[in-house]
Parts: C-alpha cells; structure tokens; sequence
C-alpha cells in the first residue's frame, strides 16, 4: 500500500505543474519506487486529480472555456512520457517533425518518432503514436533539436529545402542551438550538413 508521504509528493508536484501536462510513474523516481508511483497515479485518477490517457500515461486535465470540455494531451507530449518510462531516446520525424518546427501547419495523421526502443504504437480518442527503431547513431549522436532538424531536412529532401524553410529554422533557433547544431552537423549526410551550415551561419 502507498505510503501517505509518498502520495503528497506527488500530488504536490502535479499540482505546481502547468495543465495539461503529462506523467508516467517514472517521473517520480527521486520521491519512491515506480511501483509505489504507479499506484499513486492510480489513486490521483481515482480522484478526479488526474485522467488516464494509455495505461501508465495520465494527464493534468485542462478544460477549454471556449470549447466548453477537457481537452486532450498534446500528442508529442505522451509521446515523450512514454519514452521516459521505458527509457528510450525519441526523436519526431517525417510530417511530425516538420509540424513541431513549424515547417507545415498540417496536424499529423499518425505523430511518428525514430528510436532506440522496440516499434511500438499507442493510440487514444483519434490519435496514434507511433515508435519506429533507428540506428542508434542518428539520435544518440545528436542535441535533441539538432535531430528534430535533421530529420525535418530529411523529410522534406533536398530538393524541397528552400531559402524560406532555411529562413524559418534559422529565426527559431537559439544562438546556442547554432552553435551545438553547426558543431554536430559534421556527421550527418552531406547534403543535410551544408543546409545546417546555411542556417546555423546565415549562408544563402
């Protein structure tokens, strides 16, 4: 049975997080055991706290005034709570990637990751998540938004990265993310790393 102490952290830490959010029994592995967690979250569903998004994936509800209901979880976010409970390296590719970098405003028919875990598919109301395994290397290798821009690159190809999308990427990121991206760009495929090196130093 869950300890008293144990569940207060964890509503406590739910409540201070924004609605919405996403969490599965391993985001509370420095307050107990992931079974203890588990049993937790159970309870704070239980408790109207949380609703149960898959097994093992709950949500902080969010209700939208205007639409007058709860809305459901972002899709890359349960993807995300579900690699960090199994422990997988994800990365959004193909129409995902290029609608988190805001490259196509087209919302994804199936939200697809590469990564170092099995291939897996979730689904829940009209959305599917799909995980594809990839060589280790094309996400290990990498910062998180290096990859999320390699992969973008890849999915539109090299005859469809224009000045506009290099325009775009270049706007959203950070100077950091540059700097990091120029730097790890030197292993990816020739022709993704001279498109990176135009928008990472503003070559035309």
């Amino acid at each position: 049975m869950i300890r008293p102490n144990y569940l207060s952290e964890i509503k406590s830490r739910i409540s201070a997080s924004e609605n919405g959010a996403v969490f599965v029994a391993a985001d509370f592995a420095d307050i107990t055991d992931k079974k203890t967690a588990s049993v937790g979250l159970t309870r704070l569903e239980a408790d109207g706290i949380l609703k149960r998004v898959i097994r093992g994936v709950y949500y902080k509800p969010e209700y939208s005034d205007f639409l007058k209901e709860y809305i459901a979880p972002i899709p890359d976010n349960v993807a995300h709570a579900i690699a960090r409970n199994f422990g997988w390296t994800i990365v959004p590719c193909g129409d995902t990637a290029l609608n988190l970098l805001a490259l196509s405003t087209q919302v994804p028919a199936v939200w697809l990751y590469v990564s170092d875990g099995p291939y897996k598919e979730y689904s829940y109301d009209s959305t599917v998540i799909r995980f594809k395994r990839t060589t280790n290397k094309d996400i290990s290798k990498f910062s998180y938004k290096t990859a999320l821009t390699v992969q973008a690159l890849k999915a539109l190809g090299k005859d469809k990265v224009d000045k506009t999308v290099i325009e775009k990427l270049r706007k959203l990121l950070s100077s950091e993310e540059k700097a990091t991206m120029l730097n790890e760009a030197k292993i990816a495929t020739s022709w993704v790393c001279e498109y990176i090196k135009q928008i990472c130093r503003g070559e035309k």
